[in-house]
């Protein structure tokens, strides 16, 4: 199976490159699933329902959530009644949402997908290794093909995951930092790990906001909204391909997909 998870969709920029480029990435790399990480879909923070169908219309086939999930708060209601999202796996029991996921692949293979909360430089939030645990123990022993999204800011902190579960696992994908890491690699027992995929959206920016803006409240404290840049647009991601017998990955490699290849 081959799998391209996207990095954090940023705003209408992101939404944008992931709708021309998604199609075209599923025939050209042979893609059997992709997900992507939606908590910044809207605005640059948070994700609604219209958006979400927007996505998936886009092709692909699951979101994986952030710390900006609950924004907005009309995604509740999909939270709840959908089975192509999912919250984060360490948020409490009766917060909105999934803790985890099981969809069929274009090659007709099972896929788990979840989502955790790092802790390092986060806001307070349930342990991320005994939620993984958990979401293990409930998944059904018939699934052998997993996808993590560890949405986390230290390094540090994405590298004791993709240790903690290397070998349980089919793939450990970073988000969250905005930024790609060049580390991408198969850990020893078989898990693809990359402490960050990166982000899908304007690349000309501080982490995908107008420049300006956040210069302007960095250096003088003056409040300014934070409007989501547009120049530059990238898609970011990272393709694993994985055995479906075994669940253990065989190949990792970066993505990139600048709006100008797409012309």
């Amino acid at each position: 199976m081959r799998i391209l998870h996207v990095g954090d969709i940023v705003g209408k920029p992101g939404r944008d490159i992931v709708s021309r480029a998604v199609p075209v990435l599923r025939e050209r790399e042979q893609l059997d699933f992709v997900s992507a990480n939606g908590e910044n879909a809207a605005g640059g923070s948070g994700i609604n329902s219209e958006l979400y169908n927007e996505i998936l219309k886009s092709g692909v086939d699951c979101i994986t959530p952030g710390d900006h999930i609950y924004r907005r708060r009309e995604i509740f209601s999909i939270l709840q009644s959908q089975d192509r999202i999912t919250k984060p796996a360490n948020y409490p029991a009766d917060a909105p949402g999934k803790s985890w996921t099981v969809l069929e692949a274009q090659n007709g293979v099972s896929i788990a997908v979840f989502g955790l909360l790092g802790r390092v430089f986060m806001k307070p939030v349930d342990c991320p290794f005994a939620a993984a645990d958990r979401v293990l123990a409930e998944l059904p022993d018939d699934v052998k093909v997993i996808l993590v999204d560890f949405h986390a800011e230290a390094t540090s902190d994405m590298q004791l995951m993709g240790r903690y579960l290397d070998g349980r696992v089919s793939a450990v994908l970073g988000t969250h930092t905005h930024v790609p890491t060049a580390d991408e690699c198969i850990l020893p027992n078989g898990t693809a790990f990359q402490c960050d995929v990166g982000m899908t959206g304007p690349h000309d920016s501080i982490l995908g906001r107008r420049v300006d803006r956040v210069l302007e409240t960095t250096v003088s404290f003056r409040p300014t909204y934070f409007d989501v840049a547009s120049r530059d647009v990238r898609l970011n991601g990272t393709i694993v391909e994985v055995d479906d017998a075994t669940g253990k990955a065989t190949s990792i490699k970066r993505l990139v997909v600048k709006a100008a290849d797409l012309q």
